[in-house]
């Protein structure tokens, strides 16, 4: 973003913000926010009655997409994708000194206690929705644009509004559609079945791919283009049980958009501790740099998210803090009972560069943690421990397991010995197994800080900013997987994974794929870019749609996910923390429920809806089958200018 642009922007979110208090009462607005009062000197009409206001309005749009990656509020900590990830197969909350910890999610989630970030993802993506539909409202206004242009706009913020909708669908099942901005101040909404608005999206984003441009054909890279439509028209597609037209759009995007996938080395070999941690460049390292995910030879990008370093708007992610095991205490010992590791400043005599883990690695705390499957049986393909696998390879410096690492306190007889588990005897050498001592994909997690990395001092290294894919070409091989797997094209469906494990140059390719092995392939491939909930709420519906079965032979019905989905049954099968018994902190237990895969809507939304009854999923208190929702969007569009 252009420095003269950012105090536009700035006024611009102030005024989205104050008229957002006259349109979206329903999303927590206090009765006092609503009176007339001249809380500013932005009149709406003339504010996004310019290009340069709907630019800045867009823009805002644009940002608040990286918002669910990169924000963490008031702390430090719980990126909203974490909150995706303790949903799933492949993480749990893991920071086991918070008395509050989110494990006992079956009995603990409810609409009046919804830990984490879950009232943020409801909160923020009708916020999103407000940002699209502000354009949409004012477009037609804008004097001096010709009509592509106006469309360009137009399908940009219906591809906003749809990827918004897409994803509350999917959390939270049947939600309150909102298309416009209204004159007046409504309270009373009622809920929209999610297959209404599912049929809704899709219409949209067949308009979108018609109006927007190609990548190629624009200047700037991080603004919503053809092929980003395209992506999300897939998912559409997938989730209203058009395979076919899916695949259409997938085809078009592999062979006829000028993306393919990064099969060699490209843009800048970043090695920033070679001394300590080296690495062999490799083609995913080279894939996930944050400063090679915009450059032009990155051919695999489809849609990226700036949030670069450097820049004004950039956001610390905090990965590193966030998602790395919590080393840097006495509880990781030596077998002579010293400190394993220990993250020193270069001016303390005990500092060695070699062993320099703070910069190398960063300071993790572990708020969430891999569960066993996400380290070791997710990367068995033909049972076989794929070890060519590039994405859990650390012979490449790819991944790092925790023996990788050597211990780093001179006063130790073990100095320069790598860490291990157990001593001779078998006993442990680590004192809190959950939170200190994991494996994870370091070439994903570090995110390089220069403030940081340039204080030589500094022993709290978390993680920097940096460029984000929303949409890259790895995952466009894997949705037309998934959609020629429910045709019964299980040939196709095989290639397709197979391209993508090529690339990763594994050693064992598959012959006939399963739904679970397509949605293992996302595990490895997408980690903390998918939002792997969200997809696994969306696949058991698509898989219910299509009446296929899936590894274990069960079939599921679209009417049935609360009481038994494929999402639940990954989480019986896969994760060795949820429902198992084994593990416990803090007296409570790792625990989820079938009709977790959707979350409940927030009590205060509900309580705010001027007395008109919200639809609550099924499993929570205040479910009522009773409830009124709207069978069709058109009803529900009918409806917003209806005052209560």
């Amino acid at each position: 973003m252009k420095r003269n642009n950012y105090k536009l922007i700035k006024r611009i979110s102030t005024a989205l913000l104050i008229f957002a208090g006259v349109t979206t009462t329903f999303s927590g607005c206090k009765k006092s926010f609503l009176e007339a009062e001249p809380l500013s000197f932005f009149e709406p009409g003339e504010t996004f009655s310019t290009k340069s206001g709907l630019d800045a309005a867009m823009a805002i749009a644009d940002r608040h997409l990286r918002s669910y990656w990169t924000f963490s509020g008031y702390t430090d900590l719980s990126l909203p994708i974490s909150t995706e990830y303790m949903f799933s197969d492949v993480s749990v909350a893991s920071k086991t000194d918070d008395g509050n910890i989110f494990i006992d999610i079956a009995t603990r989630l409810t609409p009046t206690d919804m830990p984490e970030r879950l009232t943020y993802f409801w909160g923020e993506t009708y916020n999103g929705i407000k940002y699209a539909n502000t354009i949409l409202n004012f477009i037609d206004a804008v004097e001096g644009l010709d009509e592509a242009t106006k469309n360009q706009y137009k399908g940009r913020a219906l591809f906003h509004r749809s990827w918004r909708y897409m994803a509350l669908t999917f959390q939270f099942k049947d939600v309150p559609l909102i298309t416009k901005i209204t004159k007046v101040v409504k309270t009373g909404f009622r809920s929209t079945k999610r297959e209404a608005i599912l049929k809704k999206i899709t219409e949209d984003m067949e308009q979108a791919v018609q109006w927007v441009p190609d990548q190629k054909d624009m200047s700037l890279k991080g603004l919503v283009n053809k092929g980003a439509c395209r992506q999300l028209l897939i998912k559409c597609y997938l989730a209203t049980g058009q395979y076919d037209k899916a695949i259409a759009q997938a085809d078009l995007l592999i062979t006829g958009s000028g993306y393919s996938l990064a099969m060699n080395n490209f843009g800048s070999f970043i090695n920033p501790y070679p001394n300590t941690l080296p690495i062999t460049r490799n083609v995913i390292w080279d894939l996930h740099r944050p400063e090679n995910k915009s450059v032009g030879a990155n051919t695999e990008a489809i849609m990226i998210m700036p949030n670069r370093n450097g820049t004004e708007m950039a956001i610390k992610m905090n990965t590193m803090r966030n998602w790395l095991p919590f080393m840097d205490n006495i509880g990781l010992a030596t077998p002579d009972a010293k400190q394993g590791i220990r993250f020193l400043p270069a001016s303390n005599a005990s500092y060695r560069a070699n062993l320099d883990y703070v910069h190398a690695i960063g300071r993790g705390i572990a708020h969430i943690r891999p569960t066993h499957f996400a380290q070791r049986g997710l990367w068995y393909v033909n049972g076989v421990n794929d070890a060519g696998d590039l994405r859990h390879n650390s012979a490449v410096g790819n991944w790092m397991e925790m023996e990788d690492l050597k211990y780093n306190d001179p006063s130790s007889t073990f100095f320069g010995q790598n860490v291990r588990l157990r001593n001779a005897s078998g006993g442990l050498l680590v004192a809190d197994t959950i939170r200190q001592y994991f494996a994870w994909p370091h070439y994903k997690y570090y995110i390089e800080d220069p403030i940081e990395s340039l204080n030589p001092n500094e022993v709290n290294h978390r993680g920097g900013a940096g460029d984000l894919y929303l949409y890259r070409l790895a995952e466009t091989y894997l949705l037309r997987a998934e959609a020629k797997f429910y045709k019964g094209d299980i040939a196709g469906a095989t290639a397709d994974v197979n391209k993508v494990r090529e690339r990763a140059k594994c050693t064992q390719l598959y012959t006939a794929v399963n739904l679970g092995d397509i949605m293992n392939e996302r595990a490895r491939e997408l980690n903390m870019e998918e939002w792997r909930f969200t997809e696994l709420s969306r696949v058991s519906y698509s898989l219910a749609l299509s009446g296929k079965a899936d590894e274990w032979g069960n079939v599921y019905t679209v009417e049935n996910l609360a009481k038994n989905s494929y999402w639940y049954q990954r989480i019986q099968h896969y994760s060795d923390f949820y429902n198992k018994g084994k593990v416990q902190v803090r007296g409570r237990s790792y625990t989820m429920a079938p009709h977790n895969i959707s979350w409940p809507i927030p009590n205060n939304t509900i309580r705010l809806n001027a007395g008109f009854p919200l639809w609550q999923n099924e499993g929570y208190s205040g479910h009522n089958p009773a409830t009124l929702r709207w069978e069709t969007w058109q009803e529900a569009v009918a409806d917003e200018d209806v005052t209560n």
